[in-house]
């Protein structure tokens, strides 16, 4: 079993350790952290790396739990978010062959911030037509007794990945960028996104 936490459209690391487990369980017993992919994931665009972050309604509390986050709509970044996506990758392989699954997520006012992070997490699952069975926490362990992957969350780290090179839309401006968003290996490598993901080994 491996505990993970729900991110925004993850990067590839962390399906990398999913395509590697055979049980999933979502921490959603934590406190909300900022500089996290719990609210944004990053995509390669014609100005080079570039994120997407999901804005959200800070409550007056210091601390919220992430399942009680809830989405800022004010700004429509959704509405911005999958006018960038269709501009970074119209071009790429196989962005028409997942577009109709992904625009929903985007067209859909999710209250929750978990809400919309699971849902991209079925879309993701549906596309690498991977069956992997899902659990929830329902309370939070500092040490759990089972394989940890919750801090591959974090966005603003010292983790460093040097993953195998697939072609990207805009490697010949910026070159081959490692770790974005799994929506990028999706929309360059189609049905071969499985199989480079559990080709990949992660340690920790």
């Amino acid at each position: 079993m491996t505990l993970l936490q729900p991110t925004y459209f993850s990067p590839i690391a962390q399906y990398i350790v999913v395509a590697n487990s055979k049980e999933l369980i979502f921490e959603v017993e934590d406190n909300f952290q900022k500089q996290t992919f719990r609210n944004r994931c990053y995509i390669n665009t014609a100005h080079g790396k570039h994120l997407l972050n999901v804005p959200i309604q800070h409550g007056k509390e210091n601390k919220q739990k992430t399942k009680d986050i809830k989405i800022d709509y004010k700004d429509d970044w959704h509405k911005l978010h999958l006018k960038t996506l269709e501009t970074a990758y119209n071009s790429s392989p196989f962005f028409e062959f997942y577009i109709d699954d992904l625009r929903p997520l985007f067209e859909k006012r999710m209250p929750f911030l978990l809400d919309l992070n699971l849902k991209s997490h079925e879309f993701v699952m549906d596309s690498l037509q991977l069956e992997i069975p899902v659990s929830t926490t329902i309370e939070y362990h500092t040490e759990p007794n089972y394989r940890d992957a919750r801090h591959l969350a974090i966005a603003k780290s010292n983790q460093e990945f040097n993953f195998e090179r697939y072609i990207q839309v805009f490697e010949q401006n910026h070159g081959f960028i490692s770790n974005l968003s799994i929506l990028d290996l999706l929309f360059m490598e189609g049905p071969n996104a499985l199989n480079y993901l559990e080709s990949q080994t992660l340690n920790f």
